[in-house]
């Protein structure tokens, strides 16, 4: 067999680039002495060539080969000094995965061989491991990136009007009978019509899915028989994950945005560039570690041998690199010119942003983000938050990001669970959290709302237990959060119980309300619009089973009234503009009649005073919308918009405000009602508030 041939190529850009005569191969690593490409046969299992990349610029190893096509699978053998304890690891016995590789092939099988160092050593992380890794590593693959677009176009939808589902790309079709077998649990299978027509009915308008970077199990999951579920264990930043790939190609991924794109429907991703799946200083040497460790890691400044750990998860990604920072623009840059995705979720964001003075907001990287022309335009998030130092950095951001709000879910749950002294906390919630975020030009838009997510009970969950079940995690029921702020109602898990049932759906109804008509973004998780479960379960990070899977045929009539009632809540959040306004209702805007454009109320009908606000026992308050008071109105009619909460177990009257307008109050909304009623209109100066309940009236100019 002629041998391969390799020419010097070109140190730009990163990564295996087909250029329709050959492939440019271009490897960042600043401490290499030399590093192998290594071409393997289609089955990933016989290495058949290693070729030197003969040029090295600008820190970057390159060499172009005419002989290479798509569908090529590769790693590289990196070579240079193993010297840990000055933060080197390199190991040419160790295949290793190329960061830009736009496919990955085939899945990491674990053996000792993974490993830098020799178990059996007595300086287990001191000493040099000689087996050759590659029988068990996943292979890089050489892409055609040529993909027809059509007329499909970016929906483009302002944050104002977003609405966001967080799905999971194999729990959301695993179980789907109008999926074909094949397509379950991938990326087709999520593009099916009957899943893009579910999310329509609903009316969300975004769906973020949980990370689909390529990912690996770690080990400790493999050896209890359980798996990285959630993906939050990246090893490359530019391919899709091959096991949500039903078709083996990563244009799958762009077809799937496509039909989205068709339905008006955003992609966002969540993303993992704080650490890697290499783990500690213990951990296997896969990828970045082998390439150039000094460089993609922060490492103990006294002492490099071991990685700086902000994540919990053993080390974390040197975003104060220009390289590193490079491949992450890139990264992003690549998902959305490529794969079209309109935005962003970034997992434990705060260490992106810390320095080694602390959390800082004007970053290199934030700044970046906010100059790119391509990603200054999609939509960004924060999960503002991390374990290191400082680490809890709620509505800190700044423009243009979007961030998490817990404050939104733990107020939210512990008003509806009936516990005291949160009126005040729920009001600013309420109000789209402008303590938080009311600066610097931010919009109520930039706060994410949300009462579930990936990680903890679901909806139903927190209606139905009292502590987490997490035994089936194999951690003997110690991980996850021990305070999940929920209630069971009298009995822990299912009940035959009508009235405890009754009271649980009420409960859910509450709950779905306050967050889809509460000023910000909603948020809500897949599978709660019909109260799926995890069976108590509140960190199913490593269950790919029926646990996390969305059992579609098994949705039982109140699930299919909380699909409606859920559509009824978006219908007219969407309906009434001064539910999702683009500018924060603080009470200093009137209309012509003196109405303000947002007022508070007590049961009496009247504004609420100072000492209302301290009762440590209120329960119950109203918040009126008036859309005429903004400029310019957000709709033709100047609606006037009531809505009324009340957490106590028993019924208060509440009286109707007293407004200068002829018409009645007429109820769209009210949570003690399973079904879908007529609207009804109220002639009576009161309404009877039912315990446990939100109902929500407009009375039209």
């Amino acid at each position: 067999m002629a041998r391969t041939r390799i020419y010097a190529g070109n140190p730009q850009p990163l990564g295996a680039t087909w250029d329709g005569r050959g492939v440019n191969f271009a490897l960042f690593s600043a401490h290499a002495t030399r590093v192998e490409l290594c071409l393997f046969d289609a089955s990933g299992k016989r290495e058949i060539e290693r070729l030197d990349l003969p040029e090295f610029t600008n820190e970057v190893w390159h060499g172009y080969s005419p002989d290479v096509r798509p569908g090529t699978l590769y790693g590289y053998r990196v070579h240079g000094p193993y010297a840990p304890e000055k933060g080197h690891r390199f190991n040419h016995h160790k295949l290793l995965l190329d960061p830009y590789a736009k496919a990955i092939h085939g899945g990491l099988k674990w053996s000792d061989a993974h490993f830098g160092y020799r178990l059996d050593s007595k300086r287990a992380d001191l000493s040099f491991d000689r087996r050759d890794s590659a029988h068990g590593m996943p292979k890089s693959q050489v892409i055609d990136p040529a993909f027809t677009w059509g007329n499909s176009t970016r929906p483009q939808l302002p944050w104002a009007e977003t609405i966001i589902y967080e799905a999971h790309v194999r729990g959301m079709t695993k179980r789907h009978p109008d999926v074909s077998e094949p397509q379950r649990g991938t990326v087709a299978g999520l593009a099916a019509p009957q899943v893009i027509a579910h999310l329509k009915s609903l009316g969300v308008t975004a769906v973020e899915l949980l990370p689909v970077h390529a990912f690996v199990n770690s080990r400790f999951l493999t050896s209890r028989g359980l798996t990285n579920y959630w993906g939050y264990d990246s090893i490359g930043f530019f391919a899709p994950e091959p096991r949500y790939l039903a078709s083996d190609s990563p244009q799958e991924f762009k077809t799937m945005v496509s039909r989205f794109h068709d339905a008006n429907i955003e992609v966002i991703l969540d993303v993992v560039y704080n650490h890697t799946a290499e783990g500690n200083e213990l951990g296997p040497t896969l990828c970045f570690r082998g390439i150039d460790n000094l460089s993609y890691y922060r490492l103990l400044p006294d002492n490099p041998r071991y990685y700086i750990n902000d994540t919990g998860t053993g080390n974390t990604v040197n975003l104060n690199h220009p390289r590193v920072m490079q491949m992450v623009m890139d990264s992003l840059r690549y998902w959305v010119t490529d794969m079209h995705v309109d935005g962003f979720r970034f997992d434990l964001c705060s260490t992106l942003g810390r320095e080694p003075n602390g959390f800082n907001p004007d970053c290199p990287f934030f700044s970046a983000l906010r100059q790119d022309p391509v990603l200054a335009n999609v939509k960004l998030i924060a999960e503002p938050w991390d374990i290191g130092p400082g680490g809890y950095q709620l509505g800190n951001f700044g423009p243009p990001w979007g961030e998490w709000n817990d404050r939104s879910r733990d107020t939210i749950r512990r008003y509806w669970r009936g516990d005291g002294g949160v009126l005040p906390d729920l009001a600013g919630r309420l109000a789209g959290s402008a303590d938080l975020f009311d600066r610097q030009g931010r919009r109520p838009w930039n706060c994410i709302n949300f009462i579930t997510a990936h990680d903890g009970f679901t909806l139903r969950d927190v209606v139905s237990y009292n502590e987490k079940h997490n035994e089936a995690n194999g951690e003997d029921n110690r991980d996850g959060h021990n305070e999940n702020i929920s209630r069971n109602h009298g009995v822990e898990g299912p009940t035959d119980n009508p009235d405890i049932e009754a009271a649980r759906h009420q409960d859910c109804r509450n709950m779905m309300a306050t967050l889809l008509l509460a000023q910000g973004t909603p948020m809500m998780l897949a599978g709660d619009e019909f109260l799926r479960t995890q069976n108590g379960n509140n960190n199913a990070y490593c269950q790919d089973n029926e646990i996390n899977w969305i059992d579609w045929s098994g949705i039982d009539p109140e699930g299919q009234n909380m699909t409606r009632f859920t559509q009824k809540v978006i219908a007219l959040r969407r309906r009434f503009p001064i539910l999702h306004h683009a500018q924060f209702l603080h009470g200093r805007n009137e209309s012509a009649d003196g109405l303000k454009d947002i007022t508070w109320l007590s049961p009496s009908g009247e504004e609420m005073t100072t000492e209302q606000w301290h009762d440590h026992n209120a329960r119950c308050a109203g918040v009126m919308l008036n859309e005429a008071a903004v400029s310019p109105a957000p709709s033709g009619d100047e609606s006037l918009i009531l809505i009324l909460l009340n957490a106590h177990t028993e019924s208060i009257p509440f009286t109707f405000p007293k407004v200068p307008m002829g018409q009645n109050w007429e109820k769209l909304l009210d949570t003690t009602r399973t079904a879908d009623p007529a609207d009804e209109t109220i002639d009576k100066p009161a309404v009877d508030l039912h315990g446990q309940s939100l109902s929500l009236f407009v009375r039209r100019r």
